[in-house]
């Protein structure tokens, strides 16, 4: 049965956070707040975990898994950018934009598109989030937690644990998210092209 983290969404307490970020480590999938919606989330070099959150949102490896980083200090081992690129997305971090990238030889080639060798890449705007990414210390795979066959994301924590309680290891319950998606910029071309408009403004992607 899924642990349930109740915590404040301002103030988050960091010792429910660490056993959050221990069950990370035992290749657990967890179920957690982001500025756009709830997520599936696991351990980024953990094959099983990968394979499992997968499995639980009923996806194959042509859908695009995105990499939730707390800041663009780690976008260079995981992605390859130019400048402008870099400066783009910089003023648009942290917020709710995701960014499809071409993806260094650091991301594991299962976890990239399997013919176009890309991976998106986001740095949420959510102060729990945040505090979970600094104490795992290290991006975390991410797919928007959307039930399989259906087509709106989950929104209420109490609603995940009871339909996923059996097959995720945790939800964090830091109350309701907007439900907006994230805005996907697909940057791996080298040019620009808005592939959905969502959450966060275009002007701060120069559009």
């Amino acid at each position: 049965m899924a642990q349930f983290f109740e915590v404040h969404p301002d103030n988050p307490h960091p010792r429910l956070l660490k056993q959050a970020v221990a069950l990370l480590a035992k290749g657990g999938v967890l179920a957690v707040p982001t500025d756009s919606s709830y997520a599936l989330v696991c351990h980024l070099d953990d094959k099983a975990a990968a394979d499992s959150l997968r499995r639980i949102r009923g996806v194959d490896d042509k859908h695009h898994l995105t990499l939730l980083c707390r800041d663009l200090s780690e976008l260079a081992t995981y992605a390859r950018v130019d400048n402008a690129q870099f400066r783009l997305i910089k003023g648009a971090t942290p917020g709710p934009y995701t960014f499809i990238l071409e993806a260094s030889k650091e991301v594991p080639r299962r976890l990239s598109h399997p013919s176009r060798k890309t991976i998106g890449l986001r740095v949420p705007e959510h102060k729990t989030l945040q505090d979970l990414l600094a104490l795992h210390g290290a991006p975390l795979l991410a797919t928007t937690l959307i039930p399989p066959g259906e087509t709106d994301a989950l929104n209420d924590a109490h609603d995940i644990r009871e339909r996923f309680e059996h097959h995720i290891a945790a939800v964090i319950d830091a109350g309701a998210c907007t439900l907006e998606p994230t805005t996907v910029v697909d940057l791996s071309s080298g040019a620009i092209a808005l592939l959905r408009q969502g959450g966060g403004s275009l002007s701060r992607l120069g559009l």
